[in-house]
């Protein structure tokens, strides 16, 4: 291992290299200082040109930093990611045409690594099938130039999979906290894992370099074996940066690390609005030992009102960076938590993902049509990406989609009990025909999955022809202020109902008592048949 500075492994990079990025969203484990060091280069030697930037989430303040770093004309060719939105240099080159962009589902790249690593012919999965991501719509394409390679159906078992081929890489940028003299790597104050262990696998079987960015060094065989992510036979290069930030808003919270737990009285509440109703409403979804997934957006505020109501430990929040338990971080912190009780790598968590453990996952919607097909990824220009959406969304027992009924400028109130819209948005977000679809109404339907859409005034589900309105807000017409704002007419259920009138009050609405009075199920249920069937008694 040698110890070298940021600039000095910018010089290492070469025209037309992949680089292998790690990291989440807003700075989680991202190597800044070695992107700024490319940026840097580039902009003071013109070089280096055509490269392929690979990284399995979108890293990014949603400004200048992250990828944005590499987002030049002539600096890069090619972006390979699960969400552009991070970076919105990227996104303005994918939407001109300047660069070849894919936008995968970020589980698909997370377990693409394990078989980069292991020199596998790719990755066969079910994963995005009848989506934008499978070649028979865009083969998750976000910019013309882009070619149609990456992924491709194929028939195994007489069933239809997609295999997504490995990606050649040259250089992987990582990062820790802490290496020693020998190059081993910890991640103690880090807020997720990622893929570490794989990517450097990954670019070393390719025959490329590892460079890992870190805050500190420590002698040799003074970091505990065990705590080791990235062994030192995997390292080529550390770059000590003192001022390595834990993410790109907060310099450094031990919560986020585990390192320590706070009191949930400390996990800020989300203000009364339209946002803290949606939430709600799909909390009241919860029962006991549920396994949950949080997604990005809105759905990532139900960690708050879990905490608000005394529902952390009821149910089992998890978010698809690794975590398990506790409660993620809403807002620039998003992709980490607090509180949990475990963090695993970020492949594995989609494995269990993929393999139907989530009792009930809630994500956000952007858009929606009559069959309840949802789009997520791209409106126009305005490029957003898939993020870990179709993993989640594809395979979960339950989907609960959450958003407002309509967007841009909405003012909506609740005075008295009663409903009142001031201003109603200007955008509809229940369309005709998407752009792009990233989840399949068709196949939830095939699969018996159950799928609600939840709004700040009404309530849908997915029917057996399509979408269904099944609860109302009070105080509200359905011609005019539901049917009427949306692009399509929706059935309306026979037996629809008024949404529960404790959602529409700024205070505690007793969730607690509502969860806790449901059944246990699906876990429990599986537990108990296979001990009966086993003839084994319990006490």
């Amino acid at each position: 291992m040698f110890k070298i500075t940021a600039d000095e492994a910018a010089q290492l990079v070469r025209d037309g290299d992949a680089i292998l990025i790690s990291g989440s969203g807003g700075g989680h484990s991202v190597p800044e200082a070695l992107l700024a060091a490319v940026e840097r280069r580039f902009l003071a030697q013109a070089e280096p040109r055509g490269l392929t930037s690979v990284s399995v989430v979108g890293v990014g303040d949603r400004g200048a930093l992250g990828a944005s770093h590499l987002a030049h004309e002539g600096l890069l060719k090619r972006a390979i990611t699960s969400a552009l939105v991070d970076s919105p240099g990227l996104v303005r080159l994918a939407a001109e045409n300047k660069i070849e962009a894919y936008t995968l589902p970020q589980g698909v790249l997370s377990q693409l690594m394990r078989d980069m690593a292991a020199g596998r012919p790719g990755l066969i999965t079910k994963t995005g099938l009848h989506t934008f991501v499978d070649p028979r719509q865009q083969g998750a394409r976000q910019s013309p130039c882009t070619p149609p390679e990456f992924v491709e159906v194929v028939q195994l078992a007489g069933e239809e999979w997609l295999l997504f081929k490995p990606v050649p890489v040259n250089v992987a940028f990582l990062r820790g906290t802490t290496a020693d003299e020998d190059g081993n790597v910890t991640m103690e104050q880090e807020a997720v894992f990622g893929e570490m262990l794989a990517m450097a696998q990954a670019t070393r079987r390719a025959g490329g370099i590892v460079v890992v960015q870190v805050k500190r060094l420590a002698s040799r065989g003074a970091l505990p074996a065990k705590q080791v992510k990235i062994p030192g036979i995997l390292v080529d290069f550390v770059v000590v940066d003192p001022a390595q930030r834990q993410t790109y808003a907060t310099d450094y919270d031990p919560s986020y690390s585990g390192e320590l737990r706070i009191p949930v009285g400390d996990i800020k509440p989300l203000p009364f609005g339209p946002r803290k109703v949606i939430v709600r409403r799909a909390a009241m979804e919860l029962f006991p030992d549920a396994i949950c997934n949080l997604g990005a957006g809105v759905s990532t505020g139900l960690s708050t009102i879990a905490a608000e109501e005394g529902l952390l430990d009821v149910a089992t929040l998890t978010n698809e960076q690794g975590l398990i338990g506790g409660a993620p971080i809403t807002g620039r912190d998003s992709g980490g938590a607090q509180n949990f009780a475990a963090m695993i790598d970020q492949p594995a968590q989609f494995d269990f993902y993929d393999g139907g453990g989530l009792d009930i996952a809630f994500l956000s919607f952007a858009e929606v049509d009559a069959q309840g097909n949802v789009n997520v990824s791209r409106f126009g220009d305005k490029i957003i990406g898939v993020g870990g959406f179709i993993n989640i969304s594809q395979n979960a027992r339950c989907m609960v989609f959450s958003g407002t009924l309509t967007a841009g400028e909405l003012d909506i109130v609740w005075e008295h009990g009663k409903t009142v819209i001031r201003k109603e948005g200007r955008h509809r977000k229940f369309v005709p025909k998407l752009e792009q679809i990233c989840y399949s109404a068709a196949m939830a339907r095939e699969r018996g999955q159950v799928a609600l859409f939840v709004t700040e005034r009404a309530v849908f589900r997915i029917g057996e022809h399509g979408l269904e309105l099944t609860e109302i807000a009070p105080g509200l017409n359905v011609e005019r202020d539901v049917i009427a704002q949306m692009g399509f007419r929706p059935a309306v259920s026979p037996a629809m109902t008024t949404m529960d009138a404790r959602l529409f009050e700024p205070g505690l609405m007793g969730l607690g008592a509502h969860v806790h009075a449901k059944a246990r199920r699906y876990r429990s249920e599986r537990v108990a048949a296979w001990v009966e069937a086993r003839g084994a008694k319990l006490t």
